[in-house]
Order: structure tokens, then C-alpha cells, then sequence
């Protein structure tokens, strides 16, 4: 595949991730991650995607973040803070095509929780808040991905979807503030700033017409497409 396609279709993940992030509360670094460290590897793909993440969760939350919630956020935000450098410290030397399989894998599993309606009562526990923080870590930290643990628990935990978007907004923004420090922060381009504006400002706009099954189940497909093309580009 050449490298304007892949940047190409880079440009397409974060236009599609933004709009789901600000029309449910995630989905950024889901849709966008797989094709970013497509086009630029996996250090530097997953550095930049965390960064974008960043500013794709900043601005809908300075919409929404009336409805946001301190103490459920820190309880997911501490496990994650604390496991974030170990993790990289952990993998600092690791071959990048492992990287890159292991983002891949991660995202596929991923896809197949969340697709599966998964449900009980033990996820929405603080004890199930320690261990999606330390997962979103460490899926975050290896492939940018650090979504789904959290979106697992907040499916289980019966919040109103205004509440939802604000504490995941809030969730991923911090969390990836710090990822971004300690990987190391890679500025983003012009063209992938303004696609994710364009992602970001059809998602706010979208978000009271488009039913949430239908956003789910797009970023499912296109999350699911990237993985397996992670996996498929490790061998």
C-alpha cells in the first residue's frame, strides 16, 4: 500500500474517530489509531494519536462538562495514571512490529467485547473501575487504544448519556495528557488538525440525530478493519 493511501486513509480515521468521539464520548483512538500507526509506525503513530485524542476530547467537554462527574472519573483516572509509566517503561525496548501485533490484537479483542453487549453486575464495581484504568493503560500505552476497558465499565454502570460523554471526555482527556508526556509528544500536522475539527464539529453537531447504535456500530466496523490490518501488517 503506498504511502499517500495510508496517510490518506490516516486522514479518514481521525475524521471518522472525532466524529464519534464527540457525538458518544469515544471512538477517537479506536477508529483513528490503527491507520495512524499504519502510516507512521507504531511508536510514532501512537504518539501522535494520543495527542490528537487530546484535543478531540477538549473541546465537547467544554460543551458538557457540566455533567461530569469527579469522584467516577478519578476512580478510573487514578489506576490508569500510575500504571501509564510503568507500562511504557515496561516496553521501552520492545521491537516495534510486536508493538504494532500487540496493538493490533488488542484492538480486535476489543471490538469483540464491546460488540457483544457484554453485562454484570461485578463492572460496575470500584474494583471493576482499578482494572479498566490499569487496561486502558496499558492498551493505550502499546496501541493507542485505550478505550474500550472504559467504555466496558460505562456500559455497565447506567448512566444517562449526557453524564457518559462528559466523564469519558473528561477520562480520555487526562489520560491522555499524560500518556502523550511520557511517550513523548509528537505535534500534529495541519491537515490532521483539520480533520479532526471537521470529525469533531459534524460529531457535535450530529450527536442529538444520530442514534448511538448507528455511530457504534460504524466505529466497530472500521475499528475491527484496522486492527486486523495491524495484525495482518506485523507479518
Amino acid at each position: 500500500m503506498s504511502e499517500e493511501l495510508l496517510l490518506g486513509l490516516a486522514l479518514l480515521g481521525i475524521v471518522v474517530g472525532a466524529l464519534a468521539q464527540a457525538a458518544t464520548g469515544m471512538g477517537f483512538s479506536l477508529v483513528a489509531a490503527p491507520f495512524m500507526v499504519a502510516a507512521l509506525g507504531p511508536r510514532e503513530g501512537v504518539a501522535a494519536t494520543v495527542l490528537l485524542a487530546v484535543f478531540a476530547s477538549a473541546v465537547p467537554l467544554a460543551r458538557g462538562y457540566r455533567h461530569v462527574q469527579p469522584g467516577a472519573v478519578a476512580g478510573l483516572l487514578l489506576p490508569t495514571l500510575l500504571c501509564t509509566p510503568l507500562v511504557a517503561w515496561a516496553v521501552r525496548d520492545a521491537e516495534t512490529r510486536w508493538l504494532a501485533l500487540a496493538g493490533g490484537v488488542g484492538v480486535v479483542m476489543a471490538v469483540v467485547l464491546l460488540a457483544s453487549g457484554l453485562r454484570a453486575r461485578w463492572l460496575a464495581t470500584p474494583g471493576a473501575a482499578v482494572v479498566a484504568g490499569a487496561s486502558s493503560a496499558a492498551l493505550n500505552v502499546v496501541g493507542g487504544v485505550g478505550g474500550p476497558p472504559i467504555g466496558l465499565y460505562a456500559a455497565n454502570t447506567g448512566w444517562e448519556p449526557a453524564i457518559a460523554r462528559a466523564n469519558l471526555h473528561a477520562f480520555f482527556l487526562v489520560q491522555n495528557v499524560v500518556t502523550a508526556l511520557v511517550l513523548g509528544v509528537h505535534l500534529p500536522g495541519f491537515p490532521q488538525l483539520g480533520a479532526l475539527g471537521l470529525g469533531t464539529a459534524a460529531g457535535m453537531l450530529l450527536a442529538s440525530r444520530l442514534t448511538p447504535e448507528r455511530v457504534r456500530t460504524g466505529v466497530l466496523a472500521l475499528s475491527l478493519l484496522g486492527g486486523l490490518g495491524l495484525v495482518g501488517a506485523a507479518f
